[in-house]
C-alpha cells in the first residue's frame, strides 16, 4: 500500500497554467488602447486625377468654395453660394451634415489659391464633423 501512495505523489498535473498568457494579453490590449488613437493623425483626402470621372450623386454636394484671398462660399443644395465667415461655415456645415449624413461634401478652390488656405478649409469641415471631403476640379483641357 505504500507504494500506491508514493505513486500517487508522483503523479504530473496535466493543466496548463493560462496566468501568465493573460498577463501578455492585457499587456497587449493596453498597448493597442495607447497607440491606436495616434495612427490616426491626418486629413484624409483624395486628389483627383486630371482625367478624373464625374461623380454618381442622388443629391446635390455641399460645395465650400476658397477664394484667392481667404474667403469662404457655401452652397447647400444647390441655392446660390453665400458668403460667410469661419465660424458660420463650421456652424452652418455642422447642423447640416448632422441632418444628412450622406451627403458629399466637396471643397472648390481656385487653382491659384495657397495649399494652407484650402487646408484651413478642410479643417473647418472637419471641425463641423464631416467624415470625408472631396476636393473638386474641372475637367483637363485637351490643349493643354
Amino acid at each position: 500500500m505504500t507504494m500506491t501512495r508514493a505513486r500517487r505523489k508522483l503523479r504530473l498535473k496535466n493543466e496548463i497554467n493560462v496566468v501568465p498568457y493573460i498577463d501578455v494579453m492585457l499587456v497587449l490590449l493596453i498597448i493597442f488602447m495607447v497607440t491606436a488613437p495616434l495612427l490616426n493623425l491626418g486629413v484624409d483626402i483624395e486628389l483627383p486625377q486630371s482625367n478624373a470621372q464625374t461623380m454618381d450623386q442622388q443629391s446635390d454636394p455641399v460645395i465650400v468654395e476658397v477664394t484667392r484671398d481667404g474667403r469662404y462660399f457655401l452652397t447647400l443644395e444647390g441655392a446660390d453660394p453665400e458668403e460667410m465667415s469661419a465660424e458660420a461655415l463650421v456652424a452652418r456645415v455642422s447642423a447640416f451634415v448632422r441632418n444628412n449624413p450622406q451627403v458629399a461634401v466637396l471643397v472648390a478652390g481656385d487653382r491659384r489659391v495657397d495649399y494652407g488656405t484650402i487646408y484651413q478649409g478642410m479643417v473647418l469641415l472637419q471641425q463641423a464633423g464631416v467624415p470625408r471631403v472631396g476636393l473638386m476640379s474641372s475637367p483637363a483641357d485637351p490643349a493643354n
